[in-house]
């Protein structure tokens, strides 16, 4: 140890160790993500998919009732006026019917049907057509109906190409008749037009010697082909 003591100065420890280098006070801002609820854009699409789903059921459901449709018939009566038949020298008939039809219009709109029109077969081959032309039409209101009566008559009709099986059905006593019936008209919807037709069809089953109808069977026919107009016959009052 020396005679002296040794003295060793040290600098004063600063109170802040990491002084603010900025001669003015700093505050922490710490800043999150922003969070929005996604349940107000939930329910505005749920919002929405019901409003389109509303208007969908609405505008089928207007379609539905408005749109057209064909008119509905139905033959309610027919009656066996005569028939006769004559074989020598080739077989000849003679055939008379009445008709009572039933027009049902099954929209919300009036019907107005220009004609009604009836024809007579045997065997597939028309034998004659009664119309009832313009003057017999009529109007029908929304969801109603309305009768229409029509004679035909066949008088002294050759029966050429089916000879053979009407020799047989007189030899039976019975002799099957094809009947169709069509009505013609159009449907007034708001300033529009539009065309509508229908058309039933029926077997009809003549007993000879009584004069009667025995059997009839009527089903709806598609309307691909256009009854012959060169065998009209004009209808008669019934």
């Amino acid at each position: 140890m020396t005679g002296k003591d040794e003295f060793v100065s040290y600098s004063p420890l600063p109170s802040n160790p990491n002084p603010n280098p900025y001669p003015y006070p700093q505050n922490v801002v710490v800043l999150l993500p922003s969070y929005r609820s996604r349940l107000p854009n939930r329910r505005r699409r749920c919002i929405l998919y019901s409003a389109a789903l509303f208007l969908f059921l609405l505008l089928a459901a207007a379609a539905f009732l408005l749109y057209p449709s064909d008119p509905e018939i139905r033959l309610v009566r027919i009656r066996l006026n005569r028939i006769g038949v004559r074989t020598n020298p080739r077989p000849i008939l003679d055939l008379s019917f009445s008709v009572t039809v039933k027009i049902r219009n099954r929209d919300f709109f009036s019907l107005s049907y220009d004609s009604l029109a009836v024809s007579v077969g045997y065997r597939g081959r028309q034998l004659a057509l009664v119309s009832s032309g313009a003057a017999a039409g009529g109007l029908i209101r929304a969801r109603s109906s309305s009768y229409v009566d029509a004679t035909l008559d066949v008088d002294g009709f050759e029966v050429i190409y089916d000879a053979f099986y009407l020799l047989q059905d007189i030899a039976r006593g019975v002799i099957p008749f094809d009947t169709d019936t069509r009505v013609e008209g159009k449907l007034g919807l708001l300033f529009f037009h539009v065309p509508l037709k229908a058309t039933v069809s029926c077997e009809v089953y003549v007993n000879i010697s009584e004069q009667t109808i025995v059997r009839q069977d009527c089903y709806p026919k598609s309307l691909g082909d256009p009854l012959d107009q060169s065998a009209y016959i004009e209808a008669e009052d019934t």
